[in-house]
């Protein structure tokens, strides 16, 4: 088994290489999808300040 002990530490690197990018991806996803609601709910509130105004 120690003849294949760099294989598997590369495999363990190359693991968790993946799932580091694959949890980044989600941040991203998650925060780009958060952002997102955050600027809708910004633009609604200034519509209806806009509508109050007009009143």
């Amino acid at each position: 088994a120690l003849e294949n002990f760099p294989l598997l530490m590369y495999i363990l690197a190359a693991k968790t290489l993946i799932l580091c990018l694959a949890f980044a991806g989600v941040k991203m996803y998650q925060s780009k999808k958060i952002e997102e609601k955050l600027k809708r709910e910004r633009e609604e509130k200034l519509k209806t300040e806009a509508e109050k105004k007009d009143d």
